[in-house]
């Protein structure tokens, strides 16, 4: 019999939730460590609703898979205390201040008035510089701590400064998966089994699991066939949700291959609502609600911005509910450790190239660009300051000095 996942195991309204998670969203600043952190306190150590085994799991099973781990985390509370309506009423309470944050900006960034803005939003690029770079070093001490991950970082950086296409980031990380399963069972342990009481059937985690996958395939097909824009959208944002490894910030590369070269969004106004995400609490996917917003076609606006963001996380939702009854198998598998250590490690490749292009090359033009940036770095690296301070003063440094 699984263990109980809390001493309380009566399962929690859909509203009550929502409440929890709201002012989750509404304070959780800096990013999916952070949100860690936040987490462990509301549901460890204020609400007792897991132990600290249950939730160093719950965060395990969140990092190994694809998608924004502080977000599925959350979607992982909500199905344990919830099921599928606690799951949605979590994640809605969590995303949803930011959501329409970024809706509201990215009206105000393709205003009439856009020309008197244009400072305040190149210092939003500048800062992305030093938020991809501190990302970039922290991961890389995380997940190439020897030489061989560190080979496989070096050569997604080769790989994509050399091949570009819509394909290659994905094509990318699937190869260092496989490899890392050859090559890397001797570097890496799996961790001991644990399991989880699943308070839904099991059948549910199979249709799951299936609908996960076949819209990988469904998807790009119909957008060929039918060539409607809104359904380009779901496929490319769904797409997106569904491959990307290591966190919020590896996002930025696998969103600009899929719309910055098919003219939907220009590059610096892409950059620009990256910037602006840095500065508010909540999941990072969420920058996918502004780049619907601002995009050429239709669906666009709000309703554009609710269809991006929609599709960006339901992989999210159908990989947790497919895979955590089966989670304690694949905790205890070698090869599927090793696996993830070659993705992990090709991660950290792949936020070194964005790092340059398209990050640098969209915000640093002056010799001040590079000092805002710097500075930027060095109080987020060595004096640990919250991302959003770091926002608000490069934003005022760049107005200033413009």
């Amino acid at each position: 019999m699984p263990p109980s996942i809390a001493e309380d195991s009566e399962n929690s309204s859909a509203l009550s939730l929502f409440l929890v998670f709201l002012r989750l969203g509404l304070t959780s600043f800096g990013g999916a460590v952070a949100h860690f952190g936040y987490f462990r306190n509301e549901f460890v150590t204020r609400r007792r609703w897991l132990s600290d085994q249950d939730f160093g799991d719950i965060v395990a099973l969140c990092q190994f898979l694809p998608g924004p781990a502080s977000s599925q985390t959350g979607i992982t509370i909500g199905l344990i205390r919830g099921g599928i309506g606690g799951a949605v009423a979590a994640w809605l309470g969590f995303a949803l201040p930011s959501i329409l944050v970024m809706i509201g900006f990215g009206y105000l960034a393709a205003g009439p008035d856009m020309a008197r803005w244009a400072r305040p939003l190149h210092g939003l690029l500048v800062v992305a510089v030093a938020v991809v770079a501190q990302a970039a070093l922290g991961m890389a001490r995380s997940f190439t701590p020897d030489w061989q991950r560190g080979l496989f970082a070096i050569a997604t950086v080769l790989i994509l400064s050399l091949v570009h296409g819509i394909w290659v980031v994905p094509a990318t990380v699937l190869a260092a998966g496989l490899l890392g399963w050859r090559l890397l069972p001797h570097l890496t342990a799996a961790r001991a089994p644990h399991s989880f009481a699943t308070p839904w059937p099991i059948w549910i985690s199979t249709v799951a699991g299936i609908a996960f996958f076949a819209l990988l395939i469904v998807l790009p097909i119909l957008a060929h066939l039918t060539r409607i824009h809104g359904i380009s959208i779901v496929d490319r944002f769904y797409r997106v949700g569904a491959l990307v490894f290591g966190g919020g910030h590896v996002v930025l590369p696998m969103l600009a291959a899929e719309v910055v070269p098919q003219g939907w969004i220009s590059q610096s106004s892409f950059m620009a609502g990256y910037g602006a995400v840095q500065a508010l609490p909540g999941p990072l996917f969420t920058f996918a609600a502004y780049l619907g917003t601002v995009m050429t076609g239709n669906p666009s606006g709000w309703v554009g911005g609710l269809v991006a963001v929609a599709a960006i996380f339901l992989p999210s939702f159908l990989m947790m509910i497919a895979v955590f009854p089966h989670w304690a198998a694949l905790r205890g598998n070698r090869d599927a450790t090793a696996a993830l250590a070659g993705i992990n490690a090709a991660v950290v490749g792949l936020l070194v190239a964005a790092l340059y292009n398209p990050v640098w090359t969209s915000a640093i033009h002056a010799w001040t660009d590079v000092a805002l940036a710097a500075a930027g770095f060095l109080v987020l690296q060595f004096a640990k300051a919250p991302p959003w301070t770091v926002v608000i003063g490069t934003v005022i440094g760049a107005s200033v000095i413009g």
